[in-house]
């Protein structure tokens, strides 16, 4: 076998499946390893790595980006990003009188442990009644008490702001609502 660089080989036309043999020359002696057991328990590096197609995906939950390269501030406790994700959420409206079908949608954007939510509430007229008014079915439990703001969006004329906690947007009472709410917020799981 003629010896080659790496750098000389021609490209492959499928994906490496860590069975392919590599010869290995030590001391006048050849031999040959799996690409698996070549790389078994080795951190493979580059100072840049570019992908050209497919993704970076983590093989084992709670894997991510590590900065720790990166000096801390002080209190630091996670230079991990493990987590990144965008969706949907369906509004419950509780405590509100609805008239008419309500049209309700809500997205949602998750980095790390900070998840921004939107939604909007549309209906002939809506209006907050006895009790604490509230919207649950958030996409993730918070973690802590957060706020977010609610806004009539057929005036633009600010609500208010209320609460993020465990499930559920705790609202002001409003009476009426108009016809379309609109928040958002952000609060950490």
């Amino acid at each position: 076998m003629t010896n080659k660089k790496i750098s000389a080989l021609s490209s492959a036309s499928t994906p490496l499946t860590g069975s392919e043999i590599v010869p290995i020359n030590q001391s006048s002696v050849t031999d040959s390893v799996s690409v698996t057991n070549l790389t078994a328990g080795r951190s493979v590096s580059a100072s840049d790595y570019v992908m050209s197609t497919g993704n970076l995906v983590p093989s084992t939950t709670g894997k991510g980006i590590n900065f720790t390269a990166n000096t801390p501030a002080a209190g630091k406790t996670s230079q991990l990003l493990n987590w990144y994700e965008e969706g949907t959420w369906t509004p419950n409206l509780t405590n509100m009188t609805v008239v008419g079908s309500p049209a309700v949608a809500g997205t949602y954007t998750r980095i790390g442990r900070l998840v921004y939510i939107e939604c909007r509430v549309s209906a002939t007229t809506i209006a907050s009644t006895a009790g604490t008014s509230y919207i649950s079915g958030l996409p993730f439990t918070a973690g802590q008490v957060s706020s977010f703001i609610a806004i009539n969006a057929s005036s633009s004329v600010a609500l208010g702001s209320g609460q993020v906690n465990g499930t559920i947007l705790y609202t002001p009472t409003f009476s009426p609502l108009g016809a379309t709410i609109s928040c958002s917020g952000s609060y950490e799981v």
